[in-house]
């Protein structure tokens, strides 16, 4: 099978996962998306069972976990969840309104990007590069170290909120940044960068495997920004969240980026 087949293939897996979001516009940056990257996994398997070794069983195997785990939870928290269905009605629109061609567009954005995303990991294998390597390992320890990190920040959010609903969460990892989730996401895409960078062999392969990661830097600063414009309405006039939010870096630990709000670039 061509290259242009086999890349094909993983656009149409993740445009089919992405389906959902004409059901509900925002599952296509979330339970979509997290169906995508799961779907994508199972079809570099199949694709790449003339290659198959253990560095591509591992990848896939963490993008198949990475993919489920968090469509899983987005699921779990919008169907038992009622006051986040609460609050996310008055947060988020439904979409009702948007026209069709909106979605069509929003639909194939989505899936080109999840595409790229998972670029870097799909060259490597099929550019022959099966063994394992430093880039392999450091790549395959970032997407590990960013899916527990995520996973330990979606179950702190959930334990705090049910503790104390209507309090900020600024406990556990939420004392290193006040995104987790999102850095954890930042790091498990850098892993994937990793995994892949050594063995592009084109100025395409460069500028796909660039491009997706930039886009998803960019979608998690722009959900940081969200976040934050969210939480200064909910929580601005809080003395400690004031103090909580001028020494805990947004996003990225250790560096002095404390908000992003200013910056409407980052509008999505």
């Amino acid at each position: 099978m061509t290259f242009s087949a086999e890349f094909g293939i993983l656009f149409a897996v993740a445009l089919l996962c992405c389906v959902v979001g004409f059901y509900k516009y925002v599952y296509f940056i979330s339970i979509g998306y997290g169906l995508a990257i799961s779907g994508q996994g199972i079809a570099m398997l199949f694709l790449l069972r003339d290659r198959i070794s253990v560095p591509v069983v591992l990848s896939c195997l963490i993008l198949i976990l990475y993919g489920f785990r968090l469509s899983g939870f987005l699921l779990y928290r919008e169907v038992k969840s009622s006051s986040y269905r609460r609050h996310m009605t008055t947060e988020i629109k439904d979409g009702s309104g948007m026209k069709l061609w909106l979605k069509v567009i929003l639909w194939i954005f989505c899936g080109i990007l999840y595409l790229f995303m998972i670029a870097p990991v799909f060259f490597r294998y099929y550019n022959g590069n099966t063994h394992c390597s430093v880039s392999f390992v450091i790549g395959t320890v970032l997407m590990a170290v960013g899916i527990l990190l995520e996973s330990m920040a979606d179950l702190s959010k959930s334990r705090q909120k049910k503790d104390n609903p209507g309090r900020f969460c600024d406990k556990g990892l939420f004392r290193l940044v006040r995104c987790p989730n999102y850095l954890g996401e930042l790091i498990l895409w850098t892993g994937v960068l990793v995994v892949g960078i050594t063995s592009l062999q084109s100025v395409g392969q460069w500028i796909v495997a660039l491009l997706g990661y930039t886009g998803i830097v960019f979608v998690m600063f722009s959900g940081a920004r969200r976040l934050e414009v969210r939480q200064n309405k909910n929580y601005g006039s809080d003395p400690a969240y004031q103090e909580y939010v001028r020494r805990v870096p947004i996003i990225l630990p250790f560096v002095p980026l404390y908000s992003v709000e200013k910056y409407k670039f980052l509008v999505l």
